[in-house]
């Protein structure tokens, strides 16, 4: 099994708390709200929210991928820490065993926040056909554009 992690950067022009809030703690209830033409359904299986819980989104029909689970196994809302694997998805079953995210939210001297994630994938026997470059072109654009996705929604809601 072969090990790939990526770093990357995402900068926010909202503060790292709420940022933390709507990606962190309400991503079940925001994350349809915002993103209707992406997202079906998201919604706890197992577990209280905790380290542990088990969500499942439900992409609509149409997307490469129609499902993810997940698993929180960090939660800080002190430090503005989390960290979840993405623990079985329609898209790579064959070659990746799990995929985890952390992140760590940290201010910006403008207000703003940057959101640092460190990805590790988990790969399968060789499964050449997965590399670094890949990976970021993909999974680092869409999660760019989900935080433009979350910025929007609070500069056109800031008492959200």
């Amino acid at each position: 099994m072969g090990v790939i992690t990526l770093e990357n950067e995402f900068a926010v022009a909202v503060a790292p708390a709420k940022v933390f809030r709507a990606y962190c703690l309400e991503i079940d209830t925001l994350l349809p709200k915002i993103l209707p033409e992406h997202i079906k359904s998201c919604e706890i299986i197992e577990g209280n929210g905790g380290p542990g819980t088990i969500r499942k989104i439900t992409f609509v029909e149409g997307k490469e991928l129609s499902y993810a689970k997940q698993k929180l196994e960090a939660i800080d809302e002190e430090n503005l820490t989390y960290s979840f694997s993405l623990i079985e998805a329609n898209v790579w079953k064959d070659a990746v065993e799990k995929v985890t995210y952390e992140h760590k939210f940290v201010p910006t001297p403008e207000g703003g926040s940057i959101c640092r994630r460190t990805s590790t994938y988990y790969i399968k026997g060789d499964a050449a056909e997965i590399n670094k470059d890949q990976i970021n072109d993909v999974y680092g654009k869409k999660t760019a554009g989900l935080f433009k996705v979350i910025e929007a929604y609070f500069l056109a809601n800031p008492d959200a």
